[in-house]
């Protein structure tokens, strides 16, 4: 046999050194693996902050704007109940006038009838 034949066949048998650098090949591989495997993981990790994020901006501007229609509902609240207050001491005005003319009313009505007699 030649040397180069010789030579081509130790290479194409695993030596230590050859097996202990397969192994640390198959070990970075895998690292590699898993590291891309947490890079898909943050990335959709991510993506899903960013719609929780979008959705929390949602409901703070509903939130925003409920708050808004709360704090006109209570001035509307507190103008309605001014008008029934007025609207009270209007009614209470008219009622006291009825009582005045109704008074008036009954002393024209005794002095006609003391007139007839």
């Amino acid at each position: 046999m030649n040397q180069q034949a010789q030579f081509g066949n130790a290479q194409n048998k695993p030596t230590p050194a050859n097996r202990g650098s397969l192994a640390v090949e198959a070990r970075i591989s895998r690292l590699e693996s898993i590291v891309g495997e947490i890079g898909e993981a943050v990335l959709m990790t991510t993506e899903t902050i960013e719609r929780l994020t979008e959705r929390v901006d949602a409901l703070a501007v509903q939130v925003q704007h409920q708050g808004h229609q709360i704090q006109q509902q209570g001035y509307q609240i507190f103008a309605l109940s001014d008008a029934v207050q007025t609207l009270a001491e209007a009614q209470h005005g008219s009622v006291e006038e009825l009582e005045q003319l109704t008074k008036t009313l009954q002393r024209l009505a005794t002095a006609l009838e003391s007139v007839d007699h």
